[in-house]
């Protein structure tokens, strides 16, 4: 428990701190946003604020997550572990592809950097070398960070994937979640308000699979959970909504700084790597259930236009339309952190009905 809070408090100070560092520095080498033009004119004024702010973010979780085990060495702690180093590795790969992105942004002055092509390039091979790897490195009980199973609270026995479509599974998950967060990444702080929320959740969750672990000294329980390193987990959660935390105290409205496709990727990959280490890659779908509506609302849009010409939404994302609806950016803001903190609540509540459901058998 002391990790824990280690790594949220560690990671809180480091983006805190680091973020009006990048502020400056990032101002002075002219690094700033190109907004849409087609987009609420409101946000016009919002040209030339700094961005790649999500080098803060990356930062804060890795130095929140090793200076927890650091500080760890003094109580015996274990060391880190094969499922959290992974799933940084993941996010901190998207992240690299996601600077790319908001470098050539800059560079060229425009909103659009990397193709699609390049970018779904970079999805592939971060997703490729993850999949591969999250297979290896059982523990003394053969169990390794991910499963061939797909998994909802927990492995579903009656679903295994052959290893190429679970590679392919692997793909789509971290091109979906990586892409959905960075549809979301559209308003002051909403993205980092929202991402605090689901991650804060998976700390409770990863939390819970280890007090409630099958390979827990005292031996399997009714209900108990076959994940490799859930508390590791929850260090690498809590330090992710410290880092997150730290940063939207710049990025809030109005934002000094933007956190870019450089945050907004890494913290995609960040989901779609723990709902594949913690076996609850259905279950990530409510507890993100925001980002899934905002890439949804982007999906329907293309269709329905390509198909009729006509538009369901004013402008998609969905919180653009509610923005070209007369709503203030502030209050869509904040009504979809609300939602977030449902989708949230709703998902621990699924997962701990689960829980009740088979210790009840």
């Amino acid at each position: 428990m002391r990790q824990i809070l280690f790594a949220g408090g560690i990671a809180l100070v480091v983006a805190i701190l680091v973020t009006p560092l990048l502020i400056k520095l990032f101002t002075k080498q002219g690094f700033g946003q190109e907004i849409r033009v087609e987009g609420p004119q409101s946000h016009q004024s919002k040209r030339g604020t700094p961005t790649m702010g999500g080098v803060a973010i990356i930062a804060g979780m890795w130095v929140g997550y090793l200076g927890s085990h650091l500080l760890g060495i003094m109580y015996d702690a274990d060391p880190p572990s094969a499922s959290a180093l992974l799933v940084l590795g993941l996010a901190t790969v998207l992240g690299i592809v996601g600077f790319l992105d908001d470098f050539i942004k800059i560079r060229k002055h425009r909103n659009l950097g990397l193709n699609k092509t390049s970018k779904l390039v970079g999805q592939l091979v971060a997703a490729l070398l993850f999949g591969v790897l999250v297979l290896q490195f059982p523990d003394m009980h053969g169990i390794t960070p991910g499963s061939l199973q797909l998994s909802y609270v927990r492995d579903i026995a009656t679903i295994t994937l052959p290893m190429a479509v679970f590679v392919l599974f692997v793909y789509f998950l971290v091109a979906a979640w990586s892409n959905a967060v960075n549809l979301t990444d559209g308003l002051d702080g909403l993205a980092a308000g929202s991402m605090t929320l689901v991650v804060g959740a998976y700390t409770v969750i990863t939390f819970w699979q280890y007090r409630q672990s099958c390979t827990a000294p005292r031996g399997p329980a009714p209900g108990c959970y076959e994940v490799r390193d859930p508390l590791d987990l929850a260090v690498l959660c809590a330090a992710a909504a410290g880092a997150c935390i730290g940063f939207l105290w710049w990025n809030a409205a109005p934002a000094k700084i933007f956190m870019g496709d450089t945050g907004s990727l890494a913290l995609g990959g960040l989901l779609a790597g723990l709902s594949i280490t913690t076996r609850t890659e259905l279950l990530m779908v409510v507890i993100g259930a925001l980002f899934v509506a905002e890439a949804a609302s982007v999906a329907i849009q293309i269709a329905v236009f390509r198909s009729s010409r006509r538009r369901v939404f004013r402008m998609a994302p969905f919180h653009h339309h509610f923005e070209l609806g007369g709503w203030a950016e502030t209050t869509v803001i904040i009504r979809f952190w609300l939602l977030a903190a449902i989708s949230s609540a709703v998902g621990m509540a699924l997962f701990y009905s689960e829980y009740l459901a088979v210790i009840g058998d």
